[in-house]
Protein backbone atom coordinates (compact mmCIF):
# COMPACT_ATOMS: atom_id res chain seq x y z
CA UNK A 1 0.00 0.00 0.00
CA UNK A 2 1.64 3.23 -1.58
CA UNK A 3 0.75 6.17 0.33
CA UNK A 4 0.32 9.65 -1.86
CA UNK A 5 3.34 12.07 -0.36
CA UNK A 6 2.75 15.76 -1.35
CA UNK A 7 5.70 17.91 -0.79
CA UNK A 8 4.87 21.79 -0.19
CA UNK A 9 6.61 24.71 -2.10
CA UNK A 10 8.53 25.88 0.83
CA UNK A 11 9.51 22.32 1.87
CA UNK A 12 10.79 22.03 -1.94
CA UNK A 13 13.00 25.12 -1.63
CA UNK A 14 14.83 23.77 1.41
CA UNK A 15 15.38 20.87 -0.19
CA UNK A 16 16.85 22.45 -2.84
CA UNK A 17 19.36 24.65 -0.97
CA UNK A 18 20.70 21.73 0.71
CA UNK A 19 24.23 19.65 -0.47
CA UNK A 20 23.81 17.29 -2.87
CA UNK A 21 24.48 14.46 -0.28
CA UNK A 22 22.06 15.67 2.03
CA UNK A 23 19.79 15.92 -0.54
CA UNK A 24 20.10 12.48 -1.88
CA UNK A 25 19.58 11.00 2.29
CA UNK A 26 16.17 12.90 2.19
CA UNK A 27 15.07 12.16 -1.00
CA UNK A 28 15.63 8.31 -0.42
CA UNK A 29 13.73 9.48 3.11
CA UNK A 30 11.14 10.36 1.67
CA UNK A 31 10.36 7.39 -0.93
CA UNK A 32 11.15 5.23 2.90
CA UNK A 33 7.72 7.31 3.92
CA UNK A 34 5.88 7.52 1.09
CA UNK A 35 5.73 3.15 1.31
CA UNK A 36 5.96 3.56 5.36
CA UNK A 37 5.00 6.52 7.12
CA UNK A 38 5.47 5.07 10.57
CA UNK A 39 8.95 3.38 9.99
CA UNK A 40 12.53 4.93 10.79
CA UNK A 41 12.97 7.46 13.47
CA UNK A 42 9.98 9.30 14.28
CA UNK A 43 8.18 11.07 16.12
CA UNK A 44 4.33 12.25 16.30
CA UNK A 45 4.27 16.21 17.33
CA UNK A 46 0.48 16.51 16.99
CA UNK A 47 -2.55 14.61 16.19
CA UNK A 48 -2.09 15.15 12.39
CA UNK A 49 2.08 15.83 12.93
CA UNK A 50 4.77 13.60 12.43
CA UNK A 51 9.06 14.25 12.26
CA UNK A 52 11.34 11.98 10.75
CA UNK A 53 14.98 12.42 11.77
CA UNK A 54 17.53 12.25 9.06
CA UNK A 55 20.89 12.81 10.40
CA UNK A 56 20.74 16.29 11.00
CA UNK A 57 17.99 17.49 9.15
CA UNK A 58 14.33 16.80 10.22
CA UNK A 59 11.12 16.31 8.21
CA UNK A 60 8.03 17.56 9.38
CA UNK A 61 4.94 16.04 7.76
CA UNK A 62 0.82 15.42 8.39
CA UNK A 63 -0.50 12.37 7.90
CA UNK A 64 -4.28 11.74 6.70
CA UNK A 65 -4.93 8.23 7.03
CA UNK A 66 -8.47 8.04 5.53
CA UNK A 67 -7.16 9.23 2.28
CA UNK A 68 -3.81 7.68 2.42
CA UNK A 69 -1.74 11.13 1.96
CA UNK A 70 1.04 12.32 3.21
CA UNK A 71 2.42 16.23 3.02
CA UNK A 72 5.27 17.26 3.64
CA UNK A 73 5.71 20.52 5.00
CA UNK A 74 9.30 21.40 5.74
CA UNK A 75 12.63 20.06 6.06
CA UNK A 76 14.95 21.90 8.93
CA UNK A 77 18.35 21.22 9.78
CA UNK A 78 18.61 20.81 13.37
CA UNK A 79 20.62 22.68 15.60
CA UNK A 80 19.89 24.48 18.82
CA UNK A 81 16.86 26.89 17.85
CA UNK A 82 15.39 24.68 15.19
CA UNK A 83 12.63 23.32 18.10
Amino acid sequence: MNWNLLVTKSARKELARLPNRDQQRIEAALDEIAANPFSGDIKRLQPDGWRRRVGNYRIFYDLYVDELRIVVTAIKRRTSITY
